[in-house]
């Protein structure tokens, strides 16, 4: 009786565990799973790179609680965007690079790097950084990640339901993170007011749209 059933079969054989029909669905309604799986790769690349590079930023913010406290929350949601995604990466039949190495290099934008040079002591110089500098890398930092986001969503609108609801939870984020910063460095380098409407987290790191939140309080 089960092959009577409309979606009883398909152009996965029975038993076959070479294929996923998860991948072959969204083939057949015009998106190539291997593209996207790529992207997908260097899209959490950069989620990953960017937690890094974000500690960096934060930890330069001195003496400025309010800035350090808005970075932590985008460099922790930024952490809950790469844990979003790795498991659809495996679902379309990929995997992470072996080497961090050839994972960070393969991240989607660019290295949010502390914009100052390393001393002879192996620490940063200093002593011309200024917080709007460190906001200006924040800033592009999330723009770079808008514009990543933007593509998967166009890419999956319509075909691939399961990645387009992670790509947009992400980017409803990453749109937050620019607004925040866009806030910061207006009045900070420029002495205008521009509000974005930030508010803390419930708790650092309670990403409103992408957070993997556990099923029980065992988990």
């Amino acid at each position: 009786m089960a092959n009577e059933k409309e979606h009883g079969s398909g152009s996965v054989e029975p038993g076959d565990t070479s294929k996923r029909v998860g991948a072959e669905v969204i083939r057949e309604r015009g998106v190539d799973p291997e593209e996207l799986r790529e992207k997908l790769i260097d899209a959490i690349g950069a989620e990953f790179t960017t937690y890094y590079y974000y500690t960096n930023l934060r930890m330069h913010l001195a003496g400025e609680e309010d800035y350090k406290e808005i970075t932590e929350d985008a460099r922790l949601e930024d952490r809950a965007h790469f844990e979003l995604v790795v498991p659809r990466v495996y679902e379309l039949e990929g995997s992470l690079p072996n080497d961090i190495r050839d994972f960070a290099d393969r991240a989607s934008c660019p290295d949010a790097e502390v914009p100052t040079p390393m001393d002879d002591s192996g620490g940063f110089d200093t002593e011309d950084l200024a917080v709007e500098d460190i906001l200006e890398v924040l800033l592009e930092a999330e723009r770079c990640a808008i514009r990543t986001w933007s593509e998967i969503c166009d890419m999956t609108r319509g075909a691939d339901p399961r990645t387009y609801d992670m790509a947009q939870r992400i980017l409803n984020e990453e749109m937050d993170h620019e607004a925040w910063f866009i806030e910061l460095l207006s009045k900070e380098r420029d002495g205008e007011i521009n509000p974005a409407g930030h508010f803390a987290r419930g708790e650092p790191g309670d990403a409103p749209y992408t957070k993997n939140n556990p099923f029980n309080d065992s988990a």
